[in-house]
C-alpha cells in the first residue's frame, strides 16, 4: 500500500513523495496499472510522482484510493533476463572522457567498459523533450558536474553527472561530463511515442567505432 507522503498540489493534482528513484518507478508502474479514475497524467521525477487530475472533486477520492493501492516492486531495481528495451550505439570520444577516467581512477577503456557493461534504467525525464535521466549504472562512474558548464553541447552527446547518465536530444547549454556521442534520435514528434526513452525502460550502451553504419 502507498505509505509515502501525499500532498495536495494546487486543487487539480497530488504529489507523492518517495524515498528513492526505484520507489518512484515502482509507484508509477502500479499507478498506470491501476488506472485510477480522474487521473489525467502520471509524472515521475527523482523523488516524487505527480498525479494531475481532471477535476478538483477528484482530489479527495483519489487520495483515498492511493492509500489502498498495493505497490508491486518486483523487478524495479534488477535488470530482467533478456535484451534491453533500447540499445544505444556510442562513439566514445567525448571531450571529458580523460577527465572522467582521472576522476574515477580508471583508464578510458575501463570507463567505456563500465558504461556499456551495466544496463541503465530510465528513471525520469526532464530538462528538454526527450532527455532521460538514466539510473542504476556502474557506481564507479559517479562524477560531479563540470565546474564550468558549456554554453553549447552538441545534440547526441552522451554524458555523466552525479549518479546519472544521459543523452542530449538537441544542442543546448549543459554541465554534464561528456564521454561520447550517438546518432540516436531521442525525440521525434512523428513517432507514435515521441520520446525514445521513457521511464521504466532498460537501456544498454554499445561502443562502436567511427564510420560504422
Amino acid at each position: 500500500m502507498v505509505s509515502n507522503t501525499i500532498r495536495d498540489y494546487g486543487d487539480r493534482a497530488l504529489l507523492l513523495e518517495c524515498p528513492s528513484t526505484d520507489a518512484v518507478l515502482a509507484l508509477a508502474a502500479s499507478l498506470r496499472e491501476a488506472r485510477l479514475p480522474g487521473v489525467l497524467d502520471i509524472v515521475p521525477t527523482a523523488g516524487t510522482v505527480l498525479l494531475t487530475l481532471a477535476d478538483p472533486a477528484d482530489q479527495a477520492p483519489t487520495r483515498r484510493r492511493l492509500t489502498r493501492l498495493r505497490i508491486d516492486s518486483v523487478g524495479v531495481d534488477h535488470h530482467p533476463s533478456g535484451e534491453a528495451d533500447v540499445t544505444i550505439d556510442v562513439i566514445y570520444d567525448g571531450p571529458d572522457l580523460v577527465d572522467v577516467a582521472t576522476h574515477t581512477d580508471m583508464t578510458t577503456a575501463e570507463v567505456i567498459e563500465a558504461h556499456t557493461r551495466t544496463p541503465w534504467r530510465v528513471g525520469f525525464g526532464g530538462f528538454a523533450p526527450g532527455f532521460a535521466y538514466l539510473i542504476g549504472g556502474d557506481s564507479r562512474l559517479t562524477v560531479p558536474r563540470r565546474s564550468d558548464p558549456r554554453t553549447a553541447v552538441p545534440a547526441g552527446s552522451v554524458g555523466l553527472a552525479g549518479d546519472f547518465s544521459g543523452i542530449y536530444p538537441r544542442s543546448s547549454p549543459g554541465g554534464w561530463q561528456l564521454i561520447g556521442r550517438t546518432d540516436a534520435v531521442l525525440w521525434d514528434i512523428g513517432r507514435p511515442q515521441p520520446a525514445l526513452l521513457v521511464p521504466g525502460m532498460w537501456v544498454r550502451f554499445r561502443a562502436i567505432t567511427p564510420g560504422r553504419p
